[in-house]
């Protein structure tokens, strides 16, 4: 296809962004995904059940992450004061540092863009991105009307 679609800019740029937080997080011996889960969990503690949609992220996937993290004392978990069934995810001293630094570069990024860019533009940018992501979570047909000879 020779004209850009939205998926393809949105694509294609998200694996730019990923790469550039991926190339911080290296200098912080740490992985975007996990600058974003310790950007994802409350201070005071998250539910483990709300951080998989928080991130987007499958379950499994986060099951791991959050395994990794442990292991790097980055976080530890306690049982739901409330509801018995569930686990809280909780920041420890050192998770509580990686964050403030994941916390930098995400804010130093969004500085540059700022800087780079008029205040209408950004709210067009995300007016847009706004309107994509409610079509896309509602859209219901993902295969075209096929015209037939």
């Amino acid at each position: 296809m020779k004209q850009e679609t939205f998926d393809s800019v949105l694509r294609s740029t998200w694996n730019l962004v990923s790469k550039m937080y991926n190339k911080e997080a290296s200098k912080f011996d740490s992985t975007m995904a996990t600058g974003f889960a310790l950007l994802s969990i409350d201070p005071e503690g998250t539910p483990s059940t709300n951080l998989g949609p928080k991130m987007g992220m499958e379950s499994t996937s986060l099951s791991r992450l959050l395994n990794t993290m442990e292991e790097r004392d980055l976080i530890y978990r306690s049982q739901h004061p409330e509801d018995g069934r569930s686990v809280l995810i909780h920041l420890t001293t050192f998770g509580k540092e990686k964050r403030e630094d994941s916390k930098a570069v995400v804010l130093h990024f969004n500085q540059v863009i700022e800087e780079t860019l008029s205040p209408e533009k950004i709210n067009i940018f995300f007016e847009v991105i706004h309107h994509i992501k409610e079509k896309a979570q509602n859209f219901e047909h993902f295969t075209p009307i096929l015209k037939t000879k």
